[in-house]
């Protein structure tokens, strides 16, 4: 059995600059870190004894016998990937909600290429990991996402990632001290709005049009650079605060449906009661709200918006990871397919 802990995570800026159709064209970066809330892979091979050979749990459960027959995209594409033809289980648990901006579906891709390799008694490196992750939500489930979630799920912590014209990606861990760090996570807040959506369809809203918002993208990918020198120069940290309401603004020029009136809402009481900046965590349009405020109005933030979910979080750096792996029977390929054929009966123990 095969455990796998992969984290979630929160981009702060150049959110649109790493979709492919963009990047490839023009470069991108976004600095974002991956926090202290996980997706959870089990992984095993399945004993003979049941009439299905794949079972996949999740919010639904599913029992197969073909790779053809799974309903949940990510599972099914990711066996055909690697060619499993074992008996499979697969249970899936997380610590956040779906659909819900944080990188949740990455998070999930990442992890089962993870534990599937380790499954199979093969080590696969963070970069592979996060490519491949990428090829196939991008080229074969053809899902209208951008690159960084898959990277930050694989690498984990908090980085500065560069999207070459080329079409390589860089990952450059951010280099402050670890009171500055704590200095700006004290800063932050965040909350859980109960609007769920799927980031490929929100994004599919303004992505095929992202060559006429020219100007937006590259002050957004700017904005990295201007973001790391506020955290790593000394600078009043009050600053990268209020550069995230500048974000804000500049996303929600996108497209139409990266807010809405009660999003918006949600916001302005936030910044009425002393939040200096805040964004929709992913595509927007509905998910968890970023809030950056004095820690000394957290209380009064948390008051102004009643209602909405706060979720205390803290920085990681582990990124995907192996956390349990245990040598179980071994059940043959030749057993495996006289059960799936129905040639072997077995007697039910008393």
């Amino acid at each position: 059995m095969i455990i796998t802990r992969t984290p979630f995570r929160i981009s702060f800026f150049g959110g649109g600059t790493d979709y492919p159709g963009w990047y490839r064209q023009n470069g991108g970066a976004v600095l974002a870190t991956t926090i202290n809330k996980y997706c959870y892979l089990t992984c095993r091979y399945l004993p003979p004894f049941f009439e299905h050979r794949i079972r996949v749990v999740y919010s639904f459960i599913e029992r197969c016998n073909e790779i053809d027959e799974i309903q949940h995209p990510s599972v099914r594409e990711t066996l055909r990937h690697l060619n499993f033809s074992r008996g499979l289980e697969i249970h899936h648990d997380g610590d956040l909600p779906a659909r819900s901006g944080m990188g949740s579906s990455s998070a999930f891709t990442v992890g089962l290429l993870n534990a599937l390799h380790a499954l199979q008694g093969k080590f696969i490196g963070k970069k592979q990991l996060s490519m491949d992750s990428i090829h196939i939500e991008q080229n074969i489930l053809k899902e209208t996402v951008g690159s960084q979630d898959q990277v930050m799920a694989a690498y984990g912590g908090f980085n500065r990632v560069v999207f070459a014209e080329s079409g390589g990606i860089s990952v450059e861990p951010v280099i402050i001290s670890q009171d500055r760090l704590k200095e700006l996570s004290s800063h932050l807040l965040l909350f859980y709005t109960g609007i769920k959506r799927t980031a490929s369809d929100i994004a599919g809203t303004y992505v095929d049009s992202l060559h006429t918002k020219d100007r937006q993208l590259r002050e957004m990918r700017g904005m990295v650079d201007e973001a790391l020198r506020i955290i790593s120069g000394g600078e009043d940290i009050q600053k990268f605060g209020s550069l995230l309401h500048e974000a804000w603004v500049l996303k929600r020029s996108l497209g139409a449906k990266i807010s809405n009136s009660e999003l918006d809402e949600m916001y302005d009481q936030a910044r009425s009661a002393g939040a200096i900046g805040g964004k929709l965590t992913g595509a927007g349009g509905g998910g968890f709200l970023l809030l950056f405020a004095p820690p000394e109005l957290h209380s009064k933030i948390k008051d102004s918006l009643q209602g909405v979910l706060h979720v205390p979080f803290d920085f990681e750096s582990s990124g995907s990871r192996v956390i349990h792996f245990d040598h179980e029977e071994d059940f043959s390929a030749a057993e495996q397919e006289k059960q799936r054929l129905g040639n072997v009966v077995y007697r039910e123990f008393e």
